[in-house]
């Protein structure tokens, strides 16, 4: 039977919380499995390319950490964060198409992809409350040692929500087309102003439980909290959240400086050769292993611990580039990947719920506002300061053949992630044993 004090997270809210972000995960898988490939086409150059990623997270983290979490902290504004962070961004996109679709009708290209970079990242910059509400909710609604299931449940439909995304991309990029007339931008705003609407009604009934149940028993929660976190209380503090976001922030920019890079592996002609519908059942692979670990490892974490899960999954997360350029066939290349996806995952869920738990709540905001910039870094920064120059180099300066410069990408990859590893082993797991 629940305590008294949790705030139990009733059917209503969870249903209305799991649609959103199953709708934001598919909006997401189908317009960014093929974003890359197609602003590759317009600009040419993998740097260039990543530059996407990089200036979105960089308008995210500014967002974030000067302004969005402050608001989120004074005003307890979580679920409006969302809601209006979500509806901007649906109006945004529209206005990015009809800039991008002008400059490619003047014969444009490079100034046509340019725009969707400089677009999106300022929109970036406003739809970055819509994540930090999200994250801010996430943490007020659960506790220590529930939190790993219940994020693992939201990231479980994320994933279902993603590979659906992913699939209905393969059919709708058409060798760009999809973006160039229109029709993945227009199919993601709907699907953003239902999402907002979604959210709109979940708010209520958030608000109704907050005030019926949260407030009237604050302290009551708080002496359960309390209890919940006594084998940890060691670690509640922001030093141990500040070593464990720089060992992490290795661990992404080494894992994701190719995420980039091995969609351009997947298709060449000396490698894979793989088709669009190939790629996308590829990246669909990666998605099924996030399912597996979202459902799998957030329990186990509340059950064994967080630190042990975690580690598990950055050792999986450095392994698996060394496979990549070995891998003879499509199919094999699913299941690999699909590996990646799994790792990846144990790393978003668990650790979300460990920062979660040492984040005191009157700084919710503003500091799962770090994490999740330092997540951010898996969208583009990584490949724009590491994987893409690394791989332009070689290929433009070295004159080295293009998949082993790729190949040579994904081994400095695992290199960076051995080096957060063994970052975390020694300021978190064994602090945590002392």
């Amino acid at each position: 039977m629940k305590n008294a004090s949790e705030p139990a997270i009733g059917k209503s809210t969870f249903f209305g919380l799991g649609s959103f972000q199953f709708l934001s995960f598919m909006r997401r898988g189908i317009f960014y499995s093929f974003m890359y490939i197609y602003l590759f086409s317009l600009l040419g150059n993998v740097t260039t390319t990543a530059g996407l990623g990089t200036f979105t997270m960089l308008a995210s983290a500014v967002g974030q950490n000067l302004l969005w979490g402050r608001i989120s902290d004074r005003y307890r504004l979580r679920s409006k964060l969302i809601v209006v962070g979500t509806l901007i961004a649906g109006f945004a996109y529209v206005i990015v198409f009809l800039v991008h679709r002008s400059l490619l009708d003047a014969g444009r290209n490079v100034d046509a992809g340019l725009a969707i970079v400089f677009g999106l990242s300022l929109l970036e910059f406003f739809w970055s409350m819509s994540d930090l509400g999200w994250a801010a909710l996430l943490t007020d609604i659960t506790i220590t040692r529930t939190r790993g299931g219940l994020v693992g449940a939201f990231n479980f439909l994320a994933s279902v929500g993603r590979m659906s995304g992913v699939l209905i991309a393969g059919f709708l990029y058409s060798g760009g087309a999809g973006f160039e007339d229109g029709t993945i931008f227009y199919v993601v705003v709907v699907m953003l102003f239902i999402s907002t609407s979604i959210m709109w009604q979940a708010s209520k009934s958030i608000e109704k439980q907050t005030r019926q149940t949260l407030n009237p028993q604050r302290e009551r929660q708080k002496a359960e909290l309390k209890s919940d976190r006594k084998k940890t209380v060691k670690f509640s503090n922001e030093k141990t959240l500040f070593w464990f976001l720089v060992s992490l922030t290795i661990v992404v920019l080494g894992a994701a400086s190719i995420n980039q890079i091995f969609l351009f592996f997947l298709q060449l002609e000396e490698g894979l050769a793989a088709s669009d519908m190939e790629v996308s059942l590829i990246v669909a692979a990666w998605t099924v292993g996030g399912m597996i670990a979202s459902v799998a490892f957030g329990k186990l974490s509340d059950r064994i611990g967080r630190i042990k899960v975690i580690l598990g999954g950055l050792i999986l997360t450095a392994i698996i580039p060394l496979l990549y350029g070995f891998v003879p066939n499509v199919g094999l290349m699913a299941i690999i990947y699909g590996l990646n996806g799994l790792s990846f995952m144990t790393i978003r869920t668990v650790g979300f719920a460990f920062a979660g738990d040492i984040i005191p709540e009157h700084k919710r905001g503003r500091l799962l506002s770090r994490y999740n910039t330092v997540m951010a870094l898996s969208w583009g920064p990584a490949g724009f300061l590491v994987g893409g120059p690394f791989a332009d180099f070689q290929t433009e300066i070295l004159k080295i053949p293009t998949r082993d410069a790729y190949v040579n990408a994904f081994f400095v990859s695992s290199l960076l992630v051995f080096l957060g590893i063994a970052l975390f082993f020694v300021k978190i797991r064994r602090e945590k044993q002392s």
